[in-house]
């Protein structure tokens, strides 16, 4: 089976696909591949639309780059869809990869069952520890980063995941687009400085987390008595137009000053 490395196919960039559509193929696929697994022969764009996630009218719009546009009152053929779709994304042929940082994450990445299916082959698992040379996961041995440069070459990789501590992924990125990496799937909490004419995707499971962290705390601030600001159960602050005022105390109190510390500064404030 070709590598990618040798036979790249045309890319959407040169096709003039917008990006937009590109990161939405992958969803149609999904889609698409759980139909034909089912032997559905065809589908609407309605269905799926559904199935994948967004409207038909876009559906149907990133369909017409690919140059397909279906059948009026029959739907699109499955099987058809999902071959034109991999040819787009270049799933068509053996895309070997590198996964550098063999920790917790990088060894749940290496038992991921899911690249094979979907036209990638763990070429080889390279970490920085001297112990873990020579130990398999997921049966592949793990090699040492003094050997990156030959194993990418050996192998004809042109796609390199990172999934370092954040203090290590640039230095370990600048190696592997040295030794000709063109594409980097990065995992690593940090932006990456690259040349023009590589790519990178970066994958954040914090940031994912802390965006569902302020659409919970913007759906708490929907219930009843939040948008005052408020927490649920939180007695109302009297009405500053409508309160009496507070009579006078009987007795004027002189404030002293905050007492310093024994070196004469004040004290540090403590946090509630």
């Amino acid at each position: 089976m070709a590598t990618g490395r040798n036979h790249r196919p045309a890319t959407s960039r040169s096709r003039g696909i917008p990006e937009a559509t590109v990161a939405r193929l992958p969803l149609y696929l999904r889609a698409l591949t759980a139909l034909s697994e089912r032997s559905v022969p065809t589908v609407s764009s309605e269905e799926l639309a559904s199935a994948a996630g967004v409207n038909s009218a876009k559906l149907r719009k990133d369909f017409s780059y690919l140059g397909s546009y279906g059948t009026r009152g029959v739907g699109y053929d499955v099987e058809y869809l999902v071959y034109q779709i991999s040819r787009e994304l270049g799933l068509t042929q053996d895309w070997p990869v590198v996964i550098v940082g063999i920790g917790n994450l990088g060894a749940a990445l290496a038992n991921y069952g899911g690249f094979a299916s979907r036209g990638f082959r763990v070429a080889a698992l390279i970490d920085a520890d001297p112990q873990l040379a020579g130990k398999p996961v997921a049966g592949i041995p793990v090699q040492h980063t003094d050997e990156l440069e030959k194993i990418i070459s050996d192998n004809g990789v042109s796609i390199g995941v990172i999934a370092t501590p954040a203090g290590a992924a640039q230095q370990v990125c600048d190696r592997l687009v040295a030794a000709g990496i063109t594409s980097i799937l990065n995992f690593a909490p940090t932006v990456l400085s690259v040349p023009e004419g590589v790519d990178v995707r970066k994958v954040d499971l914090s940031i994912e987390l802390q965006i569902l962290a302020f659409h919970e705390q913007r759906k708490a601030g929907e219930e009843p008595g939040a948008s005052s600001g408020r927490r649920p159960g939180e007695a109302a602050a009297p009405d500053v137009d409508t309160a009496p005022p507070a009579a006078p105390p009987a007795v004027a109190v002189t404030k002293r000053p905050p007492e310093s510390g024994p070196d004469g500064d004040l004290p540090a404030v403590m946090p509630a």
